[in-house]
This record gives C-alpha cells, sequence and structure tokens, in this order.
C-alpha cells in the first residue's frame, strides 16, 4: 500500500509541475524562443516541482487526519528499562535550560515514573561563564529536587563532531545502561505523558528504531517569533501527517524531540568524516537525516507519529538569528548531495535526502529564474512584423488568457493547502484553541501578508548561504540566540545592506529598461529596499506584545499551555543561577568538574 501511496504522490508532483511548465512554455514562446527562455523553463519546472511537492504533502496530510485518529496515551504505562533524556547545550541559557529540565523531572514524579528515567545534561560549551552557570544549574536541581543518581552533567573540552559527537560521546561511554535515549535540544521541552507514550510505543514494537514527534513552537514574543508560532501551531501537523503517510519504514528524523533503541543506534549510525574540508567536507553538520537512512538502511523502523502532542521547542526571536542557524543547515543538507548515491540506502530515504537540499536550493532556483525573467524583455529582440516567408505581416500572439491560468495555478499551489486549513479549523472546534473563528482566519491571512513580505528577504538570505557554501566558506557552529532582545536599526541595516542596494538596482533597471513589468517587481524589490526596517519592525518584543494583546497570532500553548510549559515558566522565575555565582554559595565555589557519575555501561 505504501509503494502506491508514493506513487501516486510522486506522479501528481510530476503532472502539476509539468503542466504548470507547459502552460508557462506556451506563453513565453508564442512568438518564437530563444536561450533565455529555455534556461526560464528549466529554473521554472524545478521551481513548480518544489512547490508541487509542498502542495500535495498537503492534501495528504488533509486526507490522513479525516482518516487516521490519534491513539490514546497509556499514564499507567510501566517502561520495562531505562530512558536517557539527553540535553545536548552549547553556550545557551543555563537557566532556561534547567527550568525546562527542572519541570521535566516534575513531570515524570507527578505521574510517578521518574524512576524509570535519566537526565544527562552534555555540555558542548566553550564560553566559560556559560559551563559555570550549567554547573551551578546542575547542582541547584541536584539540591532542590534530590536527584542524585538521577541528573547528570558532563563537559567535553574537545567538540569533536558537534553535537552528532557529543550523543556518539554518550552513547560510546554509557549507552549501554539503557534501552531508549530521548534525544532533545537545548531549548526542547516535552509533557510527561508524551515522554511515557514513546516508551511505551518502543516496547510495542522490536523494530521500531527511532520515533520521532512533532516539536510545536512556544514562548516567543516578536511578531517574527509569534508568526513562526502560530504558523507552526496551525499548519504543521496536517504536513507532518502528510510525511507521516509516506513515510513507510523509512520516517524522519529532525535531530531533536525523538526517542532512539540505544543498541540500533549504536550498530548503525557512525557517521563517515566526508573527504576534504568544510563546508562540503568534515563532520556532517545534519546529521538527523543521515541517521534515519542509515537506521532504515538496517532493516529498522523509523517513524514520526503526529498524534502525539506535547512536544515543543522555542525558535530564534528573529530573521538574523534564524537566519544563522538555517545557514548551518543549509551546509550540513548540502553536504548530504556526496552521500545520495552511498551503498544501501532506501530509494525514500534518498528522496529525503533531495527534499532536504531542495529546501535551500529552491531559494536560488527561484532567484536566477527572477533576473532570467527580468533579462528576457531587455534582452528580447525587436518584433519583425514583415516576415521574408509571409506575404501578410505577423503580429505577436497575445496569450493572457494562458498566463493568467499559470498564476492561478502558482498561486494555488501556494495557498490552498493553508486557506483549507485554516477555514476548517475556523469552523470547527479547533478554532476555540486558536481564540475563536476570527482570530483563526485574521492571523493566518496576518500570517500571508507577513511571509509574503519576508519571503524576498529570506530568499536573498538563502541564496548568499548557498554562495558562501560554493566559494568554499564554512559555517562554523554559531550558538543561537532564542532571546527577545529586540533589533536595532543599525544592525538590521548592517545585516542587510546589500539587500537595499540590490532592491535598489533591480528597481531601477526595471524602471529603466523594461518599466513594462514594474509592478510585477515591485513586490519583490520593495521588501529588498525596506529590509533593514522589517527585520528591525518583526524582531519587536513591545509590538509583538501589542499583537498578543490583542488576540493575534494566538495559540493553544497560550490560551490553553500545557502544565510543563507552566511549570518551566515558574522554574525560570526562581532559578537565579548568576546570583547564586554573586553570593558565593557552596555549589558555585566548589562546583566539580564532573557533577554526579552517571551509570555505565551493562
Amino acid at each position: 500500500m505504501i509503494s502506491l501511496y508514493r506513487f501516486v504522490f510522486v506522479a501528481s508532483v510530476i503532472v502539476l509541475a509539468v503542466i504548470a511548465t507547459s502552460l508557462f512554455f506556451i506563453i513565453v514562446t508564442a512568438n518564437g524562443i530563444t536561450n533565455l527562455h529555455v534556461i526560464q523553463i528549466t529554473l521554472l519546472l524545478l521551481c513548480c516541482s518544489w512547490l508541487s511537492w509542498g502542495f500535495i504533502t498537503a492534501v495528504f496530510g488533509m486526507i490522513s487526519r479525516l482518516r487516521d485518529k490519534p491513539r490514546p496515551l497509556r499514564p499507567d504505562y510501566v517502561p520495562a528499562d531505562k530512558t536517557a533524556i539527553l540535553v545536548p547545550v552549547y553556550n545557551e541559557d543555563a537557566e532556561a535550560v534547567y527550568a525546562r529540565v527542572a519541570a521535566m523531572i516534575e513531570g515524570l514524579t507527578s505521574i510517578d515514573r521518574l524512576d524509570h528515567f535519566h537526565i544527562h545534561v552534555l555540555s558542548d560549551s566553550t564560553k566559560a561563564e556559560c559551563v559555570a552557570e550549567e554547573r551551578r544549574g546542575h547542582s541547584a536541581l541536584l539540591t532542590r529536587l534530590s536527584l542524585a543518581g538521577r541528573l547528570f552533567y558532563r563537559h567535553r573540552e574537545k567538540n569533536t563532531g558537534r553535537k552528532a559527537g557529543n550523543i556518539a560521546d554518550f552513547v560510546t561511554r554509557n549507552g549501554g545502561a539503557y534501552a531508549y535515549m530521548l534525544v532533545l535540544d537545548a531549548d526542547s521541552l516535552m509533557a510527561p505523558d508524551t515522554i511515557l507514550e514513546m516508551v511505551a510505543r518502543m516496547d510495542d514494537d522490536p523494530e521500531l528504531a527511532l520515533l520521532q514527534t512533532q516539536p510545536l513552537i512556544i514562548n516567543r514574543r516578536t511578531i517574527f517569533g509569534r508568526a513562526l508560532q502560530f504558523s507552526a501551531a496551525l499548519f504543521s501537523p496536517v504536513f507532518s501527517r502528510g510525511i507521516a503517510a509516506l513515510q513507510g519504514r523509512e520516517g524522519p528524523f529532525w535531530g531533536h524531540n525523538a526517542i532512539i533503541r540505544v543498541r540500533a543506534f549504536a550498530a548503525h549510525c557512525g557517521l563517515p568524516s566526508l573527504p576534504g574540508k568544510p563546508p562540503l567536507g568534515g563532520h556532517i553538520l545534519s546529521h538527523d537525516y543521515v541517521e534515519a537512512a542509515l537506521l532504515a538502511r538496517a532493516g529498522l523502523k523509523v517513524r514520526v507519529d503526529p498524534d502525539l502532542g506535547g512536544s515543543f521547542e522555542e525558535a530564534p526571536a528573529n530573521i538574523i538569528e534564524y537566519a544563522k542557524r538555517d545557514r548551518r543547515w543549509c551546509q550540513g543538507n548540502l553536504q548530504h548531495s556526496r552521500l545520495l548515491f552511498a551503498s544501501g540506502l532506501k530509494w525514500w530515504s534518498r528522496v529525503s535526502l533531495v527534499n532536504g537540499i531542495m529546501a535551500y536550493v529552491a531559494s536560488p532556483i527561484w532567484l536566477m529564474f527572477l533576473v532570467v525573467s527580468l533579462l528576457d524583455p531587455v534582452l528580447a529582440p525587436e518584433p519583425n512584423y514583415f516576415p521574408s516567408d509571409s506575404l501578410f505581416p505577423v503580429f505577436p500572439k497575445p496569450e493572457t488568457q494562458k498566463a493568467l491560468l499559470l498564476l492561478f495555478g502558482i498561486v494555488v499551489l501556494l495557498l490552498l493547502p493553508k486557506t483549507i486549513i485554516t477555514f476548517s479549523s475556523a469552523l470547527t472546534a479547533r478554532r476555540k484553541r486558536f481564540g475563536g473563528a476570527i482570530a483563526v482566519i485574521a492571523g493566518a491571512t496576518s500570517e500571508l501578508v507577513l511571509t509574503s513580505m519576508l519571503a524576498p528577504i529570506m530568499m536573498m538570505l538563502q541564496s548568499k548561504a548557498i554562495a558562501e557554501i560554493l566559494v568554499g566558506a564554512d559555517s562554523g557552529w554559531p550558538a543561537t540566540d532564542r532571546d527577545d532582545e529586540g533589533l536595532s536599526l543599525s544592525t538590521a541595516f548592517a545585516a542587510s545592506w546589500w539587500m537595499v542596494l540590490a532592491g535598489t538596482l533591480v528597481l531601477v533597471a526595471t524602471l529603466s529598461y523594461a518599466p513594462d513589468v514594474i509592478w510585477w517587481t515591485l513586490p519583490i524589490a520593495g521588501p529588498l529596499i525596506i529590509a533593514p526596517f522589517l527585520i528591525s519592525f518583526t524582531a519587536s518584543p513591545s509590538v509583538g506584545d501589542w499583537v498578543r494583546a490583542n488576540g493575534l497570532f494566538e495559540t493553544p500553548f497560550e490560551s490553553q499551555p500545557d502544565p510543563v510549559i507552566v511549570n518551566a515558566a515558574e522554574w525560570r522565575s526562581r532559578l537565579n543561577l548568576s546570583a547564586d555565582a554573586a553570593s558565593g554559595t557552596t555549589e558555585a565555589r566548589n562546583a566539580p568538574e564532573r557533577l554526579d557519575q552517571p551509570p555505565l555501561p551493562a
């Protein structure tokens, strides 16, 4: 059955892309074909294939949502073995990290299952002040929650392999003591019932090697962050169901908020170091896709269960921080091009690797298409109304109807899935979780307007990332700043002045050489010219607070927050690790290099 689903899916993507490209071919070649037309058509075929992929994924998700019912949680389940909860950190806000850890610990205590879990904070931090705060946080939780033998901290001096190396180091040293490991990120938060159910589902199926949840974004204040948060809450579950409908035994791994069978991981997920230097050589940055492919190659199951709620994360609060993280992911995904033909990989795993590459390559493809489309009217030859092979004049063929049909089709691919999800949510009981029908429609409309304005900026940032990688620039391993502190206009301008210049040049060139297409150029050039203002405005916490006060971008995690979210916020207000250091507490003064001894492999 899964083969049939995949065939229908791929065939649908191809048909839609070919139809759109055929219409464009008819339009642009109505009066002859040039080399630029060939380039345009090729680029549009790639762009439409990418759009169609997302569209059909959403369609499959909506069908699956109607057909599949969520499985009930089992709060009374008793695990047979211990599970390690891993929290890798790298120069993070230690108070926020340990507040989330404390909330999860108290959640597991509340359902009387803490004895079945050990929590490991695995630090790769390079800043001395971050390491000191991590140790103070560990000592504070050990004391306040009596967690000796349950909470462990380890700091690596050498960050070999980055996060993947951090996890591999844990598996090598201590993995044998556990049946499963729940891999989180520093900003991850999970409800105790969800954690327990994940263990239960792993116990149910000995072939299941990795179970992924759909993390949803919480705790954002800025407009940019709140739009991401709203979009993830409203739309992501449907797209995840589309992915799940096609996954078979080769589901996704997004690197966090997933539980993994330790022995399977240890046996099959040793990552190669790619030959050559970064950015395309060296350690694999986007390790998650590769690890999922390796587990599937071994004949084990990798699965995402979209019905599992209670899985949360935070996200960058502004475009600059988002782009910094995106740059690292872009480099990691492009490294996958060197693994596409690795022996033994399942074909759907290869498709997933290509999909990850296209997530970033699509932006420069769109950019090249737009540039070529602007050059076309400039470089087009003067029309010849009296060709030598005709006794009568031959006038250009108008293809207005086909052009409008193509434009309508692209708009449908972009907007129809979100439109259906929006109105299906607004007209069902789901609307109550988002503040009501009007709030759902207003939020979705505002998100569409905002993402449309930011799309040219994101296109330029991702195109710049691709260009840097192609010339050999390594992203490094920058820490992510998730604080909602706002961005000054000068900071935003320093990060986007080149976009302002590019947008201005495009607008001037269009007015000078192709004024007839100025209205098609403005939606792209306009946001680039005002990019610093958009970046700074969308990063403002005060504007975001005003938006929230007026009910825009409301999510279920604000109107009806999960207890673990509330508890994490309370812990963050109670933990004051900087004050502990200033007061010279015993824990702060005597924090050892290695806090508590983790269990050794069985």
